[in-house]
């Protein structure tokens, strides 16, 4: 799957597949939320794990997960892909903005409501925070691009120099809306049509256009904002179904990062280690989920007949 991910970093698409955000209605006392669902490639045409990402709010990463045995820039035709659309909520307080890193998703809570969006985040070394607590401090439409003097120098060692602030409009890789979190991080759009659900940015949190525009319209100034990272989410229903949802980590150095053909490995949390003790859980189950690391819900304690 990393391999998967990695390869995808280098896929320039030309797809304008029209997305929406996905909206989800929250029931007191439920972490689960939404359903899944499933998308069959055409016998006859072509398409990209990037195109069908898009055509339902997720990320790239979200769709590898959910479909590792299928090459996300040539998909086979005729296969039916899983659409990753049913989650647990995130493990920590539900208000505001909460960006979870490792699952590549934003959440805002509003209401009865929490709007979910894929997002793409730093680049090993440009790592978007994680465990910090802020607010939605300005916003800006058509905002410009000030490029620290290392983005500056890293761009002309590629042979792209940069002027010293990039105006606003379709090249500038903000996007046309953007939503400053503490001073220095931004919630911003792209001029890119690839990178959502990867570690492509300089740090801050990248949205499609569409999902930008609509965040940035819908989010007040002095919202609270979470950064968190935690690919394993786990919750229990008022019914006593017991659920976890996994997700690769994020790689933490280079050789992580390079090492395509292994896992990263997990750091878990006490309440993790004391969730997974639940005699209810079936370990096997459990086990099993550790591994795939699918990114969807798995219920551990089925009914046994």
């Amino acid at each position: 799957m990393l391999k998967k991910l990695a390869l995808a970093v280098a896929l320039a698409s030309t797809i304008t597949a029209a997305n929406a955000s996905n909206d989800y209605t929250i029931v007191p006392g439920h972490n689960v939320i939404g359903e899944e669902q499933t998308y069959n490639i055409s016998a006859d045409g072509t398409t990209t794990l990037e195109y069908v990402a898009a055509e339902y709010s997720l990320g790239l990463s979200n769709m590898i997960e959910a479909n590792p045995n299928v090459d996300p820039i040539v998909p086979k035709k005729g296969t039916t892909l899983i659409i990753p659309t049913k989650l647990l909520l995130p493990p920590t307080v539900h208000e505001g903005v909460i960006i979870n890193s490792a699952e590549m998703r934003l959440y805002y809570f509003h209401g009865n409501k929490v709007t979910v969006f894929p997002i793409g985040i730093g680049q090993l070394g440009k790592g978007t925070p994680i465990n910090w607590v802020t607010k939605i401090e300005r916003k800006r439409a058509n905002p410009t691009w000030t490029p620290t003097a290392n983005t500056r120098a890293e761009y002309a060692a590629a042979g792209e120099p940069l002027p010293a602030v990039v105006p606003a409009g379709p090249d500038n890789p903000m996007g046309l809306f953007a939503a400053y979190v503490g001073r220095l991080y931004a919630i911003h759009g792209t001029n890119a049509d690839f990178g959502i659900g990867l570690r492509v940015s300089h740090g801050c949190v990248r949205l499609r256009n569409e999902d930008n525009e609509h965040f940035f319209n819908m989010v007040p100034v002095g919202t609270r904002v979470e950064f968190i990272s935690q690919p394993i989410k786990f919750a229990e229903e008022p019914n006593g179904d017991l659920y976890i949802e996994v997700h690769q980590p994020l790689s933490r150095s280079q050789s992580e990062f390079e090492n395509f053909d292994t896992d990263v490995p997990f750091t878990f949390t006490q309440a993790q280690l004391e969730f997974f003790k639940d005699p209810r859980i079936n370990q096997d189950i459990l086990q099993r989920a550790l591994e795939e690391r699918s990114g969807r819900p798995v219920l551990l304690n089925p009914a046994e007949f």
